[in-house]
């Protein structure tokens, strides 16, 4: 809820901007302030008169009435309102007050405090060089009825200076630190609330992501559970198979499957053996031979690509903690830059004391726009066979592993970086 919102029975729906909201709410405060300006003007003209211009007032307040009006039909307008319009409407309400304060005492009128609700509303609805911009005007608007104004001797303070006196300097002097002091706290708080607020809507957003991530999981662990039996099946045939054939390319095949559907089982035994590894914490390991397993894994389930890899030699020899499942969400970046350009895919790899930085090029048609930006979400897949969720998982993983993904779309390419951070000290649960 926007600062200036407040709560009612009749909430407004989600989907009305704030900007529209606050539009609606200065609209019925205006409302509110014509009706008190009526009801002074027939005391002051019928019970108390003080020879107030009728004419001119009333033509003011109508005119006033009219603007409220096509405001209010403005806020129900389709058109976006932008911050700068309101911000104009606040201006009308300080110009219409200060030609109603000429024609009724100027300084003098008690209601020239008036000028702090537009400064307040400002203050809590606008960035703060819009809000200072109003108060500024507000304050100067205020000096100039010190001096032009038509007077009226019910109003002015008893004195026997006829110019300035204390009264009409104090209230000055009162007037321009109250709408100071409001312009400068208020706008504060209200920048804390709206930090507040989006934190909360990125903390909602994260509890959505571990939603949808658990459920994810749920249903590997029923998958790897259930495709236990028919790989095992699949093993005895081919092993039987392989007995029986005696073609020389056949038998290569045969030992493709196997190899295959070992790569399939040892895939699935990892996935029963993650939650023993991060509850007993895992030995840190050399990062070199880190990145040279994870790309023997890669090339291992991908023999058809021909891959150019660039491992910085002057990377220093140190050891760190990986996560199982980053392995999982590297590999799954690997094998997309694979399937988008087979023939052509650079991987550049180096690390310091602090970060794991790799960089994977391919040659594909890239990624649109749109797709780049709802990289942390799940999204329709592109590929035959895919359930957009490939992205999702990495992007969502390597982020809670302190880890960082970018893409971009190159000449004639996607280019993913990675910057993953290294930890030299493993403890149940950490994050590396």
């Amino acid at each position: 809820m926007s600062a200036y919102e407040y709560p009612s029975l009749n909430k407004p729906s989600a989907n009305i901007s704030a900007a529209r909201q606050n539009l609606r709410r200065l609209s019925n405060i205006r409302y509110i302030a014509l009706g008190g300006q009526i009801l002074a003007l027939y005391y002051f003209t019928q019970i108390y008169p003080l020879g107030l211009p009728i004419g001119t007032i009333c033509t003011l307040v109508i005119g006033f009435a009219i603007i409220n009006l096509l405001t209010h039909w403005r806020s129900h307008w389709a058109k976006t309102i932008s911050e700068m319009e309101f911000g104009a409407h606040l201006l009308v309400d300080i110009s219409a007050l200060t030609v109603l304060l000429y024609f009724s005492g100027g300084a003098t009128n008690p209601f020239i405090s008036y000028y702090l609700v537009p400064i307040s509303i400002a203050a809590i609805s606008l960035p703060m060089a819009m809000t200072w911009a109003i108060t500024g005007l507000s304050i100067l608007a205020y000096s100039a009825l010190l001096i032009y104004y038509q007077p009226f001797t019910q109003l002015a303070p008893h004195h026997g200076n006829p110019g300035f006196n204390l009264h009409i300097i104090g209230m000055w002097i009162n007037f321009a630190l109250s709408a100071g002091l409001i312009t400068y706290f208020v706008v504060r708080m209200a920048a804390a609330l709206r930090m507040q607020e989006a934190e909360l809507s990125t903390q909602r957003e994260e509890q959505m992501q571990d939603e949808q991530l658990l459920a994810i999981a749920t249903l590997a662990a029923g998958a790897a559970h259930e495709l236990g039996t028919p790989l095992n099946t699949m093993k005895l045939l081919i092993d039987n198979l392989a007995e029986e054939v005696t073609d020389r390319e056949q038998q290569e095949d045969v030992a493709t499957l196997n190899q295959q559907i070992a790569r399939c089982r040892k895939t699935l035994q990892s996935l029963v053996n993650a939650a023993s590894i991060i509850e007993e914490g895992s030995s840190p390991i050399p990062v070199a031979s880190y990145v040279e397993g994870l790309l023997d894994n890669w090339l291992l389930i991908r023999p058809d690509i021909k891959p150019d890899i660039k491992i910085a030699s002057n990377s220093p020899a140190i050891n760190a903690c990986f996560h199982p499942v980053i392995q999982q969400s590297l590999l799954n970046l690997l094998n997309n830059a694979a399937e988008a350009s087979p023939e052509q895919v650079k991987v550049t790899i180096h690390w310091d004391a602090l970060s794991l930085y790799i960089n994977i090029r391919d040659y594909g048609p890239g990624l649109s726009s749109d797709q780049i930006e709802k990289m942390g979400k799940p999204i329709p897949s592109g590929k035959p066979g895919g359930l957009g969720l490939g992205l999702f998982l990495t992007h969502s993983s390597l982020n809670r592993h302190g880890g960082r993904v970018s893409l971009s779309n190159a000449d004639g390419g996607l280019l993913t970086s990675v910057v993953l951070p290294l930890k030299a000290v493993c403890k149940p649960g950490d994050v590396q």
